[in-house]
């Protein structure tokens, strides 16, 4: 009887032994793919930047802005440009995955020559900010949040309008979700995902069953890392709650976040909203394939709401 309760216990710590094991080893590599900051490989690794358009971009930001910080809720230092025009509108303007502020240098232009005043934040794990993990846009939701109080605390009249692409678009979704001061008017996203499970689901080259089982694993060890689940992240919950009006744009051709995202989000929503789809545009380019729509409905919109 001792014997056999001695071979079964070995067997059953055996076999939990190797189930950690493997969760380990495949949560770490799908959180270093996706969520590390300092990974050279990256669910983008094979998407081509050009650095020249970039570091002009990031010239530009510098000659045009300020720099300005803000400790978040953990104590990273968050930095952000500031571009101030002395306008009594505040536009949030928020970068997506694994970007930084000047990656969205067309749309920040655009708002610069609108006369707003223009908060352009690093979220934290990228840029000037500190941070190790990305926040795909729920650890981010409270650094806005945060970046709002700041805006505030210069101009307690402010009326402010936050707007995101791509990762910065479920930033701003899920930011609609929160308690929200009366000076937020509206907000924009542009090319946002209903969940991080269903968009890392689209790009892990597995049967769905299976990439079910891998994200189950990273979602631990997400939570191990950095503190929050992937399973937490679901800006359509969020967009349930919220009170703003919300702009839900969606390039037609959009290969990362799938454009079927547009009318779940949108539909999803119960606060005042419109959408615009753009025919022919993929991930994060509406604003260049159709700029004289794009622009126009933006602008449209922010003025109806402040």
């Amino acid at each position: 009887m001792y014997k056999t309760l001695k071979r079964t216990f070995i067997t059953v710590f055996i076999l939990f032994a190797i189930i950690v094991g493997i969760t380990l080893y495949v949560g770490n590599y799908v959180y270093d793919y996706t969520l590390n900051r300092y990974s050279t490989k990256s669910i983008l690794e094979n998407i081509p930047i050009d650095e020249d358009d970039l570091e002009k971009s990031r010239k530009w930001l510098n000659a045009n802005s300020l720099d300005v910080y803000i400790k978040s809720d953990d104590n990273l230092q968050l930095h952000a440009s500031y571009i101030d025009q002395k306008s009594k509108v505040y536009v949030i303007m928020i970068h997506g995955y694994r970007g930084e502020g000047a990656s969205i240098i067309s749309p920040i232009k655009k708002m610069k020559s609108q006369k707003y005043n223009i908060l352009i934040p690093d979220l934290r794990g990228h840029g000037q900010s500190e941070g190790d993990y990305i926040g795909m846009g729920w650890d981010d939701r409270e650094d806005i949040l945060k970046w709002i109080d700041y805006i505030l605390s210069i101009d307690s009249q402010a009326s402010i309008v936050l707007y995101g692409v791509s990762m910065g678009g479920a930033t701003v979704l899920n930011v609609s979700g929160e308690p929200l001061p009366s000076q937020v008017k509206a907000i924009i996203e542009d090319c946002g995902y209903t969940s991080v499970w269903d968009v890392f689901q689209t790009h892990i080259p597995m049967e769905k069953w299976q990439s079910h089982i891998a994200l189950k694993m990273a979602s631990w060890t997400t939570w191990l890392r950095a503190g929050y689940r992937l399973e937490d992240v679901q800006p359509i919950k969020q967009v349930q709650k919220s009170k703003t009006p919300i702009l839900f744009i969606h390039g037609q051709d959009d290969w990362f976040v799938p454009s079927e995202m547009l009318d779940e989000l949108y539909n999803a929503a119960s606060c005042p909203k419109e959408k615009l789809l753009v025919n022919h545009a993929s991930h994060a380019n509406s604003c260049s394939v159709a700029s004289q729509v794009y622009y126009d409905t933006i602008l449209t919109f922010i003025k109806k709401n402040i």
